[in-house]
């Protein structure tokens, strides 16, 4: 997501980093898998405003969820949600037993979006 932004904006790794005072070789590192994203809100809201994305949006609770996964974390709101908590043992167990591709996690998406309506 992160590189993919900044092509947005159309700025090359070097220009993007040198306009928001950002190091390089630690961006490129974090684009490429390499370098963690940061799990301090403070360094995701200095990183997000950079790329245009606005605290709150969706994509910045994307942004915060790609984050705290990529650290094998779940997301603070999920585990606040003790009924939401409680079923994702069940989502896990679930992908397991049948595997899953694009077409089955489309129909789950549609299901937890009729879900939450």
């Amino acid at each position: 997501m992160f590189a993919a932004k900044r092509k947005d904006l159309r700025k090359t790794l070097r220009e993007f980093s040198r306009e928001n005072g950002f190091d390089a070789g630690n961006i490129s590192k974090l684009e490429r898998g390499i370098l963690p994203p940061p799990q301090s809100k403070g360094k995701r809201l200095q990183y997000a405003s950079a790329l245009g994305i606005k605290e709150g949006s969706d994509d910045w609770l994307e942004f915060c969820d790609l984050a705290t996964i990529s650290a094998g974390k779940i997301p603070a709101d999920i585990i606040s949600d003790k009924e939401l908590l409680a079923s994702v043992p069940v989502f896990f167990r679930s992908i397991r037993k049948d595997g899953i591709d694009k077409e089955k996690i489309q129909e789950l998406l549609e299901t937890i979006k009729a879900e939450l309506r």
